[in-house]
């Protein structure tokens, strides 16, 4: 594995390339671009567990952090700006084009969670991506406009406005640390809904915690994301084999519908929706057994359409 560092235009991108066994320069290899989650980082899920599988399989992976967030550039931080994070892709494919052994025509994505939203939505207009994988994919535009602002997204963009009106003035930013400190403080507020838990067992203990992992976000930019929506288009310009992982254990962050409904709205020939019995959103980040369930599907595809 090897780090970089990508410029993107004010600021650089922050990234990880995996390498495939018995690499060398002098080969062509096709390569996965991996996009993790709202409020994670290239050395969770994305990177150290389905890169580094991937890579194995025998594609040059590059995970990357979204700007604003992890290792990458951007001020201020913890700016989660959905048509940032799918320039991002275009930025990471461009400097797969200059790498010698990448081959040009046999590049993919994978995006988990979030991540999933942003691959489809870049992969609709960025025609150098060829085939799209999701694990749990989540259209984080419809999150905002409902679980994540009570299902009230007018009165959430109002604060949005009179929080960021506030700080151009001079006062202190908001950003908001977006789950509980702990599985324990979790429990103890009864916050045991599904996908709420299973987020603070993988992201606020051991299990998966990273420095940069942090799921931060910066509320006086938030409102971007509201109005936005990852499968805008898709019965035209999503045309690319798609293959769509979710487990059925189903959690309020909607996966598992969001994972339906682009299976049913993409315009493409070769698309498949893959459901995971008895496992959940966030098992499907790291654990062995669901891990190895997707991976099972997605290196086949992989190799097939790249």
């Amino acid at each position: 594995m090897k780090s970089v560092m990508i410029k993107n235009k004010y600021w650089d991108i922050a990234a990880d390339i995996y390498y495939p066994p018995g690499f060398s320069e002098d080969k062509k290899y096709a390569a996965i671009i991996s996009a993790h989650p709202i409020g994670s980082c290239k050395e969770q899920t994305s990177g150290e567990v389905y890169g580094a599988a991937l890579a194995e399989a025998g594609f040059v992976v590059i995970a990357f952090d979204a700007s604003y967030q992890g290792a990458s550039g951007g001020e201020p931080r913890y700016i989660e700006d959905p048509t940032q994070r799918v320039e991002d892709f275009r930025v990471v494919t461009d400097y797969l084009m200059t790498l010698p052994y990448v081959d040009e025509n046999r590049i993919g994505v994978l995006g988990i969670c979030g991540g999933g939203g942003y691959a489809i939505n870049a992969s609709m207009t960025e025609r150098r991506i060829k085939a799209v994988g999701t694990i749990t994919g989540a259209n984080y535009g419809r999150l905002m406009r409902e679980g994540f602002s009570g299902f009230d997204p007018i009165s959430a963009m109002e604060a949005m406005a009179a929080q960021r009106t506030a700080e151009v003035r001079g006062e202190q930013l908001r950003v908001d640390d977006l789950l509980p400190s702990s599985p324990e403080e979790a429990r103890s507020l009864g916050l045991v809904e599904t996908d709420l838990m299973g987020a603070t067992e993988y992201y606020r203990s051991d299990r998966g915690r990273k420095p940069n992992g942090v799921n931060r976000s910066m509320f006086s930019h938030q409102a971007a994301a509201v109005g936005w929506d990852a499968f805008h288009l898709a019965e035209v310009l999503l045309t690319q084999p798609l293959l769509v992982v979710v487990g059925d254990k189903v959690g309020a962050f909607g996966a598992y519908r969001d994972g339906c409904e682009i299976i049913g709205r993409a315009a493409s020939k070769n698309k498949k929706l893959v459901e995971l019995q008895g496992w959940s959103h966030y098992d499907l980040y790291d654990k062995p057994e669901p891990v190895g369930m997707a991976l099972e599907k997605l290196i086949p595809f992989y190799k097939e359409n790249l």
